[in-house]
């Protein structure tokens, strides 16, 4: 029998287990992780965060959830959505896994088969593990969840919301009919599917208020009606064997545009716009999912964590969030990456904490490993070495100590070298990607700015900003004769420096998916010989600008 990316993957999860020490069965249970995801979630939509009902758009369960637990005011995400959940399931910068950003659905790729996740990590120390919801990491067989680490995932969607709607006539009425059979015929829809076993595609997914599951067809609308159902299953089923530990990802749909609140949540907001009502959606959901780990009193030995993939998309208003800092998704400003999250954990979190200190999504790795009590992988799934870029929280989480993290670095899709970086309470922007140096969202008339602009480099001179006197970056104090803080350089081209020695001996992986990054010159073709040689070979494909 040959054997297939499937079972390849399934096997080394298998092998790997003896490196991990699980020969023998820990004598006592490890805790239950349940991680939420909710997606272009603002900043500051949610209650905790100075919006709910402040926004027009109460989340009395995510308050709730912030009474119980902590909350973090400087937990950072990646710019946009596949690289923020690549680096959340990795714990490793998008640039290295090189889920920078995501291909153009039909074009297959996604996440290496090589690369360990939060699914394949904790599945190797003992866990059951569950996936539903967005995935948005590629297509192929063997990027998908269930060949990832997850046991089982159902209902896992591939592409952002607005995807869907491409093959959808009464959404593009002027597309060409042919690109748009193109379009139906190589997106998938929901996929679900058993570790080792092929997916399988449960329905297609449009743009419509319709839920008809038994003719093959749902629309965006009612998509986390079923990521909901799916998370309360996979918790029933987990209760039934309470000596193991599970690990549940529940990935919620709502809130990326196009939002379509569910008909049930259409106006159940106080502004009633759709943005909104989906909100109040989420919220509910999220709920409903606490609820039920309580019904089945499993919610004093779980860690809860909730968070979101990337910062507010501001340009899409008013079909958007709201994040109170410069910039937008797509940008390395705070707006891109700067995100709401939340963590509750019974007799570990002390209830009612506001935390500040910086951590992200990057750190969930190496916090759950913490968790389950085992030690990251030094290689990587194919047998070479791995590099984490991850840090424990848990001492943070239980008040016990800090978390060891001192900078964050913000990327976006093509950069090795981070376009800024932070470090205690300055940052230094190197590269104003997307903003073209103006303020965007909700600090600009231009609603067309956001990530669309080109690259624009500040050269050797960085704008460096004070986040605790200037959250909004607006006041550059590298060189001025007032607060001049050119020495703030050296600890930024300390923190650089160091990242940059570990692409040395744990190169990145080749890009999964290339963007447009700028014509090539006519000098280039003069002087890199790779480039012409190119151009005799196989010539210069351009790829079309994407994201998301």
């Amino acid at each position: 029998m040959r054997a297939t990316p499937l079972r390849l993957a399934a096997l080394a999860v298998t092998a790997t287990a003896v490196w991990f020490g699980l020969s023998a069965v820990a004598a006592a249970k490890t805790p239950n992780i349940l991680l939420i995801v909710s997606d272009d979630t603002g900043y500051g939509d949610l209650g905790p965060y100075g919006g709910g009902v402040g926004r027009g758009m109460p989340t009395p369960n995510i308050d709730q959830m912030a009474a119980e637990g902590m909350t973090f005011f400087s937990f950072y995400a990646q710019p946009s959505c596949t690289p923020g959940r690549a680096a959340m399931q990795t714990g490793r910068i998008p640039n290295r896994s090189g889920m920078t950003t995501v291909a153009f659905q039909g074009q297959g790729g996604g996440l290496p088969a090589a690369e360990w996740t939060l699914g394949s990590v904790l599945k190797a120390a003992g866990y059951k593990t569950y996936f539903t919801g967005k995935w948005h990491l590629g297509e192929s067989d063997y990027a998908l969840p269930n060949a990832q680490g997850y046991d089982v995932m159902e209902h896992c969607f591939l592409y952002h919301c607005n995807a869907y709607t491409y093959g959808d006539p009464t959404w593009f009425p002027d597309m060409a009919p042919e690109l748009r059979a193109m379009f139906a015929k190589v997106t998938k829809g929901s996929m679900s599917g058993n570790a080792g076993q092929p997916p399988k595609e449960d329905w297609k997914v449009n743009g419509q208020y319709v839920d008809t599951p038994e003719k093959g067809i749902v629309g965006i609308p009612f998509l986390d009606k079923y990521v909901e159902e799916s998370g309360l299953k996979f918790l029933e089923d987990a209760a039934k064997d309470p000596n193991t530990p599970f690990f549940i990802n529940i990935n919620f749909m709502k809130v990326h545009q196009p939002n379509l609140p569910a008909p049930e949540y259409e106006h159940k907001s106080l502004s009633k716009s759709k943005y909104a009502d989906s909100v109040v959606e989420l919220d509910d959901r999220i709920g409903h999912v606490m609820a039920k780990l309580k019904e089945l009193k499993l919610d004093q030995d779980t860690l809860v964590f909730y968070t979101t993939d990337n910062g507010a998309w501001q340009d899409v208003y008013p079909d958007a969030g709201y994040t109170p800092f410069r910039g937008t998704k797509g940008t390395v400003r705070e707006g891109g990456s700067r995100v709401p999250a939340i963590a509750i954990w019974p007799g570990k979190i002390k209830p009612g904490v506001r935390n500040h200190d910086i951590v992200g999504g990057l750190d969930l790795m190496a916090t759950f490993a913490a968790v389950a009590e085992v030690k990251l992988p030094e290689n990587d799934r194919e047998g070479k070495p791995i590099y984490f870029d991850s840090y424990d929280m848990t001492p943070l989480l239980t008040g016990t100590g800090k978390c060891a993290r001192k900078s964050w670095f913000y990327f976006t899709e093509n950069e090795l070298t981070p376009g800024a970086a932070r470090a205690g309470n300055y940052k230094a922007v190197f590269n104003l990607r997307g903003d073209d140096g103006q303020a965007t969202g909700g600090l600009a008339v231009d609603s067309n700015l956001g990530w669309k602009g080109g690259e624009k480099y500040v050269a050797t001179v960085p704008q460096v900003f004070d986040l605790w006197q200037d959250p909004q970056e607006r006041y550059d104090i590298f060189m001025n004769n007032y607060t001049e803080r050119t020495w703030t350089l050296v600890t930024f081209n300390e923190e650089v420096a160091n990242l940059m020695k570990t692409y040395v001996k744990y190169p990145p992986r080749k890009m999964q998916s290339e963007v447009y990054t700028g014509p090539i010159t006519i000098s280039e073709y003069q002087h890199l010989k790779f480039v012409r040689d190119k151009l005799e070979k196989e010539g210069i494909s351009i790829p079309l600008p994407t994201g998301n």
